[in-house]
């Protein structure tokens, strides 16, 4: 089964995430930040993995440490669960509209981590959350599973629509990425034999 659990506890956060990447989208994410709540419940229930995030952390100073230490620790747990990623699909992209709003992302889970985040929002905040804290997230866990992973966002002027389109994008693409592909018959998609480097 490609499951995997992290626990990473600093003087900042103390997180605890589990994910099963051949569930069904299942999810019980507790942050104390409510819109980031909603998000991984979208990335849960639109890629197929069942996640559990568990976290807290010193959002009386601001919400920053606690998201993007849920990005590191829910890369991490990635990462972990996908092993040496034989016989996954490894590329996929997705174009997400929501009601005005357009998202397309495309990822490689190549091993090789980067980011290239096109996303702009017209206000500072959705709720009480900072709207820079995504790309913030998007980096962190990008970073940690080992995947270049590259978000636009091509229409949109409700922040929570633009944000919600990302984090539904990102979780279209990633449940095809993972998904093993019959045709590898239990190969490392690359020439080289290994991925990650």
């Amino acid at each position: 089964m490609r499951n995997a659990t992290i626990s990473r506890t600093t003087r900042e956060t103390d997180i605890s995430v589990t994910v099963a990447l051949d569930g069904t989208g299942a999810y019980a994410v507790q942050t104390g930040i409510g819109f980031l709540d909603h998000m991984l419940e979208q990335l849960a229930r639109h890629s197929l993995i069942d996640i559990t995030v568990k976290a807290t952390g010193d959002t009386h100073i601001d919400f920053h440490h606690t998201a993007e230490d849920v990005g590191i620790a829910l890369g991490q747990a990635l990462k972990k669960a996908l092993g040496d990623m034989t016989g996954i699909t490894r590329y996929a992209d997705c174009h997400l509209a929501m009601d005005e709003a357009l998202t397309r992302c495309a990822l490689d889970v190549s091993g090789r981590p980067f980011l290239v985040w096109d996303v702009a929002f017209p206000r500072d905040k959705v709720g009480d959350f900072d709207t820079e804290l995504f790309e913030e997230f998007f980096r962190a866990f990008a970073m940690n599973a080992g995947i270049t992973l590259h978000v636009a966002n091509l229409a949109g002027t409700n922040c929570h629509h633009i944000a919600e389109t990302c984090f539904k994008a990102v979780a279209r693409a990633l449940r095809t990425a993972i998904e093993p592909d019959p045709r590898q018959a239990g190969r490392v998609p690359s020439t080289k034999g290994q991925l990650g480097g």
